[in-house]
């Protein structure tokens, strides 16, 4: 019988110590996700430089709440003119975060690229910059200057380790 028992707890220290080597020499892996957005649609009646959005334009901002209502946000950037502020400002305050601005001819440096690594980011930008900014993220030029019609364009940029890849969805 003691050599019953002893063997035993020889048995259970051997395997709650056994390390799965396996589990450990995984890479991690670590996904990004940009989703970038056009501005709503801006008030084209006034000679402001600088328009707010029409009424349609902010009920499209907050459908783009509703389309964002499920997932995970942890970063909003946008331009900072009105009309890219207002279409950011229904999905900042359904997920209580705050606008973070940027400067569209400085587009994916090395500071953004580390703050956001391993984040799920909402970019709010222009017909002429998100095409770009998409662009710059993929390395490659595939993406046009956008229609100025186009305020439904959702691109969708997942970057998995050294994998990336592009979805384009339209909510016109």
């Amino acid at each position: 019988m003691k050599k019953f028992l002893l063997l035993s707890i020889v048995i259970l220290v051997a395997f709650s110590c056994k390390s799965d080597k396996k589990e450990e020499s995984k890479p991690a892996i670590e996904t990004t996700v940009y989703y970038l957005i056009r501005h709503a649609e801006k008030d084209r009646t006034t000679t402001d430089e600088d328009p707010n959005l029409t009424e349609i334009g902010l009920k499209r901002a907050n459908n783009w709440a509703e389309i964002f209502k499920d997932i995970k946000i942890d970063h909003i950037y946008s331009t900072d003119y009105k009309r890219t502020q207002q279409t950011a400002a229904p999905v900042a305050s359904a997920k209580n975060l705050e606008i973070l601005s940027y400067d569209p001819s400085h587009l994916y440096n090395d500071d953004f690229k580390n703050s956001t690594k391993g984040k799920t980011v909402l970019i709010v930008g222009h017909s002429n910059t998100t095409p770009v900014f998409v662009n710059t993220i993929i390395e490659k030029q595939e993406h046009q200057q956008m229609d100025d019609k186009d305020n439904g364009k959702l691109f969708i940029v997942t970057i998995k380790n050294d994998t990336t890849a592009v979805e384009i969805k339209n909510y016109n």
